[in-house]
């Protein structure tokens, strides 16, 4: 890699993790170096916990997209908290997240502090580090239901467009305001507008940046090797305002979807919820080398498919944002042969990120001795492999 690229793909790792009353850890203090982390141990020990405690560092639910209540340690006081500090090309931070006991059980909102202080948002976390991560629910991806490729895609677009949550947030609200307008048999044809104006502007701005991040990605993915252990992906969206939005300035999509809403009122009242929108979407994926729409292809290619695209979007977020974000890969060995897993590993050195692996055998991190950090961890506690 040349010093330029090194440049633009700054490292934001985390040097240190603190959990309390998080899954099965009551408290727990842990440093990390920059780089890979290998996290070993039983399937139940706490692996994907720990993976889970980093993903709540982003926006969001977490990579299980549990409720609060659940992610609490049972016989705790019902919350959790977690504190990180940041090494990254602005210098370091400390950030702390987490929810009361009260607050986890009521679903209330998780709160953010970052040197201290409260955040006006999650989203402000964006501004330190991006955490994408991989995981074996994920392995269904692409047979499955077109719900999971939408959330997917929108972690990818959240990881270069950190505005793009909140968007997502205020689409859903307008949407429930509107379908509990339909079930309760409204006829307020103002608060109709009103709402449908609201969905207009969020929704095609989610499809906009939807739009841009796969032209993004598969540039990207266009610039990797054909014959590479990764298989290069062809990625789409399928959906009306996607489609729409190449031909046409967003401000006559949006007047065109806020049209289509107005007119499908007494449909959609029908149906019991709004049938048109970008909630509809979802992203189409095809094996390029053989000319094969993912979800036909075998359970190997379809991860190596799945890693292929996260590597790529690895690559892009730090050309974009110039913070190569942090990778959580669990049970990422498991399904790679030798080779792949090789490949893999010289791959993450490449992209400068620190990356936290689990794997119930440690063996098949071998390649890695010397140049990752080894941890076992062992139900609720985490120490030095070997």
């Amino acid at each position: 890699m040349t010093a330029d690229a090194k440049q633009l793909r700054q490292q934001s790792y985390i040097s240190k993790l603190t959990l309390t009353n998080f899954r099965n850890y009551a408290t727990l203090s842990l440093e990390f170096a920059p780089g890979a982390v290998v996290l070993s141990g039983d399937n139940g020990a706490g692996k994907t916990n720990l993976l889970e405690a980093i993903s709540f560092l982003t926006p969001g639910r977490g990579l299980r997209r549990a409720p609060y209540a659940d992610v609490a340690r049972e016989g705790g006081d019902g919350g959790f908290a977690l504190h990180a500090r940041i090494e990254g090309p602005e210098g370091q931070v400390e950030i702390g997240t987490g929810v009361s006991g009260g607050d986890a059980a009521g679903e209330g909102g998780r709160r953010v502090r970052i040197n201290g202080a409260p955040a006006r948002s999650a989203e402000d976390m964006l501004e330190w580090l991006r955490v994408v991560w991989l995981t074996p629910a994920m392995d269904g991806l692409f047979p499955g239901p077109a719900a999971d490729r939408r959330r997917f895609l929108d972690r990818l677009v959240l990881a270069i467009d950190p505005g793009h949550g909140q968007r997502a947030l205020d689409y859903e609200k307008a949407m429930r305001g509107r379908n509990r307008l339909l079930t309760e048999g409204s006829r307020d044809g103002a608060w109709f507008d009103a709402i449908e104006t609201q969905m207009a502007e969020t929704g095609v701005a989610i499809a906009a940046a939807r739009v841009e991040l796969v032209r993004l990605l598969a540039a990207m993915i266009d610039r990797l090797p054909g014959s590479g252990p990764f298989p290069q992906a062809d990625i789409s969206l399928a959906g009306d305002l996607e489609g729409e939005l190449g031909g046409a300035p967003a401000v006559d999509v949006e007047e065109r979807y806020r049209a289509t809403l107005a007119n499908g009122r007494e449909r959609d009242r029908a149906a019991g919820r709004t049938l048109d929108g970008p909630h509809r979407s979802d992203l189409i994926v095809r094996h390029r080398p053989k000319s094969m729409p993912a979800e036909l292809c075998s359970t190997g290619e379809q991860k190596a498919l799945l890693v292929g695209i996260v590597l790529s979007h690895a690559r892009l977020t730090g050309e974009m944002s110039g913070l190569t974000p942090i990778l959580l890969l669990d049970e990422i060995a498991a399904h790679l042969d030798a080779g792949r897993r090789a490949a893999l590993f010289s791959i993450l050195e490449e992209l400068n990120c620190q990356a936290f692996m689990t794997g119930t055998d440690a063996a098949l991190f071998s390649s890695l001795q010397g140049r990752a950090q080894f941890l076992t961890v062992d139900h609720g506690s985490v120490g030095p492999t070997g």
